[in-house]
C-alpha cells in the first residue's frame, strides 16, 4: 500500500513524541511571529516618536512649554520624551525647593539620576520579548534534531521486524523524522533574523536617548550656573 508522503501524512505516521515535538515547535513558531510583528510595530513607532520629540525640543521653542504638553499626556509619556519628562519634572522641583542656589550639584546630580532611571525603564521596553527571540532561535533547531534522531531510530527499530529491508519500508520513516527537523529550522531562522535586527534597532535608539540624556543635562547644567550669576 502505498504512503502518504504529504505533510499531513508524515504527520499522521509519526510516532507520538515525535507528533508532541512537531507541535510544540508550530506552537513556539506562532508564538514566534506573534512577537516579530508586535516589536516591528513597536520599533517603529519608538523610531518615528523620537525623530518627532527631538524635532520640538530641538526647535527652540520654550522647554517648560514642551514639558507641559507632555504634562497633559500622563503615563503615555514613552521613549525620549520620557527621558526628558522624568529629568525635567525633578529639575523643577527641586529648583522650587531652593537647592539650585544652596546646592546646585545636588540639582543636578537628582536630575541626571531621574533622567537614568527613565532610561532604564525605557531600556526595558525596548529590549523586552527579545529574549525569547534568541531563546527560540538557539534552541529549536536541537529539539527539531532531537525529533529526527528518535523518529529514525524508531524506523530502524521497525526494520528489525522484517525479513527483507527495502528503500520503500525505510524511506518513509526517514521522511516522518525530517519533518521535525525541518519545522525546527523554520521555528529558528525568521527569530534569529528578527533578534538581529530588533537587538540593532534597539541599541540604536538606546544610543540616541544617552545621548540626548547628555546633551540635555548640559543645557540644564548652563542654566543652572547661568542664574546663579
Amino acid at each position: 500500500m502505498a504512503t502518504d508522503m504529504s505533510l499531513w501524512g508524515l504527520f499522521a505516521n509519526a510516532s507520538m513524541l515525535v507528533k508532541a515535538i512537531m507541535v510544540f515547535l508550530l506552537v513556539l513558531s506562532i508564538l514566534s511571529w506573534t512577537v516579530i510583528f508586535q516589536r516591528a510595530w513597536f520599533m517603529r513607532n519608538a523610531r518615528k516618536a523620537m525623530q518627532m520629540f527631538e524635532e520640538q525640543f530641538w526647535s527652540g521653542g520654550d522647554l517648560g512649554k514642551l514639558y507641559e504638553s507632555l504634562n497633559g499626556r500622563g503615563s503615555n509619556v514613552s521613549g525620549i520624551a520620557h527621558v526628558f519628562y522624568a529629568g525635567f519634572k525633578e529639575f523643577l522641583r527641586l529648583r522650587k525647593q531652593g537647592n539650585a542656589q544652596g546646592d546646585r550639584g545636588a540639582l543636578m546630580e537628582g536630575t541626571q539620576r531621574c533622567m537614568r532611571v527613565a532610561l532604564t525603564r525605557e531600556t526595558e521596553k525596548l529590549e523586552a520579548n527579545l529574549s525569547f527571540l534568541a531563546t527560540v532561535g538557539s534552541v529549536t533547531p536541537y529539539i527539531g534534531l532531537f525529533g529526527t534522531v528518535w523518529g529514525i531510530m524508531h524506523a530502524f527499530m521497525a526494520l528489525g521486524n522484517v525479513q527483507q529491508a527495502t528503500l520503500s519500508l525505510v524511506a518513509p520513516g526517514i521522511a516522518e523524522a525530517l519533518v521535525a527537523t525541518a519545522m525546527g529550522l523554520f521555528a529558528a531562522i525568521p527569530a534569529v533574523v528578527a533578534y538581529n535586527r530588533y537587538s540593532h534597532i534597539s541599541q540604536q535608539l538606546i544610543t540616541g536617548y544617552e545621548t540626548f540624556q547628555e546633551e540635555f543635562a548640559a543645557i540644564l547644567h548652563r542654566q543652572v550656573h547661568a542664574a546663579a550669576v
